[in-house]
């Protein structure tokens, strides 16, 4: 009896070394892959710190010429809290303005940038050939359009054009059966003043990986891309994406 408990006892502790050993090798294997992981997106992080630095010098040719004609239309999304950093937001618009963008739709959540537009507008007349001169930037356009949108711009758009549906189809003294199409949205969102062009190119500045808000009805074919936060922005990152978008072929869906 006593041989048999003490056999058991044995065992016991030998499971229990084999757990605490085995618990061991897995935490050690599990901060290998963490450092590792860690290490290759910092060097990643690196090479496109690297990247945009070359490319804002302007040492990488392939990047110095980039064709424009491509982003007819750039919309901009903004964090709020960063839109009120209204110096940063000038100098990514005089970017814009130097690599060629004529035309650009700033919009962030809560209106910060359409509040704000006359000062952008103005700081934008001021600065534009100040921060082109002495810079390998590219050439200055002669005017940029700015169109400014905020997340309540959606709401009215959407009942406007539900009304104007609702009159076509249901208010009449002969009512048509409804069927909706896209282009019957489309056309209503004209309509009522809030169609606007649709951008070829949305750019995101902020923590969070989404559109914000944006008319969902002007991005249908758009590209969007993450740049990061306002604060870190980048020339180089902007060329970067921007050479990125003309050399991709759209099928649109075909």
């Amino acid at each position: 009896m006593c041989r048999s408990m003490g056999l058991g006892n044995e065992v016991q502790k030998i499971l229990s070394w084999t757990s605490v050993c085995g618990n061991l090798v897995l935490h050690l294997v599990w901060l290998i892959l963490h450092l590792i992981i860690n290490v290759w997106y910092s060097v990643l992080g690196i090479a496109h710190m690297v990247e945009n630095t070359l490319i804002s010098c302007g040492l990488l040719k392939s990047y110095n010429a980039v064709n424009i004609s491509k982003v007819r239309y750039l919309a901009v999304v903004i964090d709020s809290e960063e839109a009120r950093e209204t110096s940063k937001v000038l100098e990514l618009l005089c970017w814009l303005a130097s690599i060629g963008v004529k035309s650009i739709c700033l919009y962030d959540r809560e209106g910060v940038l359409k509040k704000s537009q006359t000062t952008i507008i103005e700081g934008l007349n001021k600065s534009q050939k100040a921060i082109v001169e002495g810079s390998d930037h590219g050439t200055l356009v002669e005017h940029v359009d700015l169109e400014f949108v905020s997340f309540a711009d959606s709401k009215p758009a959407v009942a406007k054009a539900a009304n104007l549906l609702f009159a076509k189809h249901y208010a009449s003294t002969k009512p048509e059966e409804p069927k909706f199409t896209e282009s019957d949205m489309s056309e209503a969102l004209q309509a009522v003043g809030y169609g606007g062009p649709e951008p070829d190119l949305l750019f995101v500045y902020g923590p969070v990986r989404c559109h914000m808000g944006f008319p969902a009805w002007r991005i249908r074919y758009t590209e969007i891309v993450h740049m990061g936060t306002l604060k870190s922005m980048e020339f180089g990152s902007l060329i970067k994406a921007i050479r990125k978008f003309t050399k991709v072929q759209q099928n649109y869906g075909q």
